[in-house]
């Protein structure tokens, strides 16, 4: 092999890393934000973060409803507000689909659409899909991991529905 194929084929298996690294990042961010817990061992919402995030709501309602926040501890102390122990989900599940990521070396962008499955403790329960655009960057502490950078969510419909929650299972 020469040189050049070499290359070529290091920068190929350099992108294949990257995009795994921010699929690895938003499902963990996902399993994180499902309602009954089932925490990533020693995971933290907090972590996914770089120091310089931005969390933010685009176009009614989420603008209003969840504005626009800074920093990794803004940002979870927020998403709090919506997971245990705070009484707000009896159950909640984020399904991914139509990903597209596209990395250019230090930077990656990554788009989704999102279907959450609710159901409240209040007994309502909704679907609801929204469109996700985020930015991600590398991590300064583990060469192998990105971080959310900028997350935008965007609601797209919410349509109510019915749950049979599992027996047994608590948020």
């Amino acid at each position: 092999m020469t040189d050049k194929i070499i290359e070529s084929l290091q920068a190929r298996l350099d992108l294949l890393e990257a995009q795994n690294a921010v699929c690895k990042t938003i499902a963990r961010y996902m399993a994180l934000s499902d309602v009954p817990a089932r925490a990533l061992e020693g995971e933290s919402l907090v972590a996914l973060f770089s120091d310089d995030a931005v969390w933010e709501g685009i176009g009614p309602p989420y603008a209003e409803k969840f504005g626009r926040l800074r920093g990794p501890n803004a940002i979870v102390a927020m998403l709090q507000r919506y997971l245990p122990p705070t009484p707000h989900f009896a159950t909640n599940v984020h399904f991914l689909t139509g990903e597209h990521i596209d990395v250019q070396g230090d930077t990656a962008k990554g788009r989704w659409i999102m279907l959450q499955a609710s159901g409240y403790i209040d007994a309502n329960a909704e679907l609801i899909s929204a469109r996700l655009d985020v930015d991600f960057t590398p991590s300064p502490h583990d060469e192998d991991a990105w971080l959310i950078r900028h997350f935008r969510t965007e609601r797209l419909f919410g349509a109510p529905w019915q749950i049979n929650p599992a027996q047994g299972v608590r948020a």
